[in-house]
């Protein structure tokens, strides 16, 4: 694993040596930012993954109730990698010359805010608007509640990408290239993302929502529905508290009055400028820049179907419930999110003490143990699953054993620290790298982000249907 701290010193002007190659975009010159405000900048990640952990722990059931089979709802997750794909690197390079007198990232983290706002809202009333539309709610199968649901899901899906990569890019600006005080602020980040997830996972293992917000029980949202619904509504109150707490705590200087070189002035076309930054910088990475982007990869063709079918493979295969035949496969949907819950908790842990790990031993080396564990407990998840089959429950309608499910929580909850991990030294690796070649943080935010989203694709093509 490369050396978190790259030599300031190496292949500094190197950029410039191209005379067709645009001016680097150079971030406006700033004190040092206490690392309290660094803490209240990284807030934002709380709401953020509030709005995920609900994501990730509800919406895979909740498609299927509405008629898409479990083969097409991956299809419908694709977007993630789609919008990965295209729309963080965009954001990113949009962000490092972003001239509006209110900072280069901080309209970008409020549009994507607000659009996160929008889906859920979307996402929560489909099957009303799919009834209104005419939708059988009696029916096992809504095409425009699906079809609304979709729509939603991608402007989330879109709204998050728009939202994360100027979050991060902001606070490696506010540390201005210092290896440790990077560290510590994606360990903030991290840590916030641990507290986003315990509340939404908490949030979705809770069935009773929909006594408390009365209002979203409708002839066409059933309890479950209702409780996604009310769910979302706690959702927008709380990414809007903390989004504010991050804007105004941030405290940006505006790029055109800063004195930087504006990448695109006197090559022609701001769109030729463009394209070359987000390719042609390709070639002036350093070794280590590519072993960062490359394990980056390998990690997250792992940690993808995770994610996407963690609540689902505990009620599918550990229980052995079917996402249209009731309770069993609830009953393990909610155990998935509390294990969820758990996992979040060491997430949180590992964040607190991350600084002081990669310090001791280096962040590479850490990286690398975290890779190992995650291996070793996806490995566990497939022996767990044999044994689930082979034990004869798994479709008879019969309660799991309770060592299979403790088992099962126990993965989830271990693998808290690599994901915690993989959350933060990455980030904090590509950033102090990519600093030195005069590159701007919302690139490199990108450019990581394509190393975590082009894997993904071929994962995904693992579990789409024939």
């Amino acid at each position: 694993m490369p050396n978190p701290e790259p030599n300031p010193h190496r292949s500094k002007n190197k950029p410039s040596t191209s005379s067709s190659r645009p001016p680097p975009v150079r971030p406006p010159v700033r004190s040092r930012v206490p690392l309290k405000q660094l803490l209240r900048v990284a807030s934002v990640a709380s709401g953020i993954q509030f709005g995920w952990a609900l994501q990730l722990s509800l919406l895979t059931p909740y498609v299927q109730q509405l008629g898409i089979p479990h083969q097409w709802a991956s299809i419908i997750w694709l977007c993630g990698p789609v919008s990965g794909l295209f729309v963080q690197p965009l954001v990113g390079l949009l962000s490092d010359r972003c001239q509006s007198r209110f900072g280069r990232r901080r309209p970008f983290i409020l549009v994507g805010a607000a659009s996160i706002v929008v889906a859920v809202v979307i996402i929560g009333y489909a099957a009303d608007i799919g009834g209104l539309l005419g939708d059988d709610i009696t029916g096992s199968y809504r095409p425009f509640a699906i079809i609304v649901f979709v729509i939603g899901f991608w402007i989330l899906d879109v709204a998050n990408n728009v939202t994360q990569g100027p979050c991060r890019a902001l606070l490696a600006d506010l540390t201005c290239n210092d290896a440790r005080r990077t560290r510590v602020a994606n360990a903030y980040f991290s840590l916030f993302m641990a507290i986003g997830n315990i509340l939404g996972y908490a949030t979705g293992a809770y069935s009773g929502w929909y006594k408390i917000f009365t209002f979203t029980l409708t002839p066409a949202c059933s309890i479950s529905c209702a409780n996604l619904k009310s769910a979302f509504f706690l959702d927008v109150a709380f990414i809007a508290v903390t989004t504010y707490l991050s804007l105004v705590s941030a405290h940006e200087v505006p790029l055109s009055s800063s004195g930087a070189v504006h990448a695109g002035e006197g090559t022609g076309s701001a769109e030729e400028a463009f394209m070359w930054e987000l390719f042609g910088t390709f070639k002036y990475f350093s070794f280590p820049i590519w072993i960062v982007l490359s394990v980056t990869a390998l990690t997250w063709i792992g940690w993808f179907p995770f994610i996407l079918f963690d609540t689902d493979w505990m009620g599918r295969e550990i229980y052995g419930g079917d996402p249209n035949g009731g309770l069993i496969y609830d009953t393990g949907v909610r155990m998935g999110a509390l294990g969820l819950l758990l996992n979040s908790v060491v997430l949180g842990v590992t964040s607190l003490l991350m600084e002081r790990l990669c310090r001791k031993r280096g962040a590479g080396f850490v990286w690398g143990i975290s890779n190992i564990l995650m291996t070793i407990c996806f490995l566990a998840m497939l022996v767990l699953t044999y044994v689930a089959n082979s034990i004869g429950y798994v479709g008879k309608g019969l309660p799991p054993p309770t060592g299979i499910v403790v088992a099962a929580i126990a993965i989830f909850t271990i693998l808290g620290f690599p994901l915690a991990i993989t959350y933060s030294v990455p980030y904090a690796l590509i950033s102090t790298h990519i600093e030195p070649l005069g590159l701007g943080q919302g690139l490199s935010m990108g450019v990581l982000n394509l190393a975590i989203v082009v894997p993904q694709v071929p994962s995904q093509k693992q579990i789409l249907p024939n």
